[in-house]
């Protein structure tokens, strides 16, 4: 079995920055294909950022391309969220989710385990 549980949500305004964290544990978790998805208030669950467990492959949806940044830390079983220039729009819970497997997917449907999520509150 996998937990994710993610951290470091806020309120921020617009422009700022924040990191979420996904901390992982379960067998083998390291080497899953990590993802972080959003919800906004009133709107379905929408993919935001993927990475491998290398860290050589990661896509972003273009609504956060250039913006934010997913990375992981395997030794700790942490995977991260950078975000910079956050805009209102950006408001929502954001969740962690593992794939069991190797290739990083972009469809909720794809990962097998989520975390509880962490709200994200951009002013203007």
């Amino acid at each position: 079995q996998v937990q994710l549980v993610e951290s470091g949500g806020g309120l921020v305004q617009a422009g700022g920055s924040l990191r979420l964290s996904c901390v992982a544990s379960g067998r083998a978790v390291n080497t899953y294909p990590m993802g972080w998805f959003r919800q906004a208030p009133g709107k379905e669950r929408e993919f935001v950022a993927a990475g491998s467990w290398t860290g050589g492959t990661a896509f972003y949806s273009d609504s956060v391309k250039g913006r934010f940044t997913i990375s992981r830390d395997n030794a700790k079983n942490t995977v991260y969220l950078q975000m910079h220039s956050l805009k209102p729009e950006d408001t929502a819970v954001y969740y962690c989710a593992a794939r069991i497997g190797t290739v990083v997917a972009t469809t909720q449907t794809s990962y097998n385990y989520w975390g509880q999520g962490t709200q994200v509150t951009v002013s203007s």
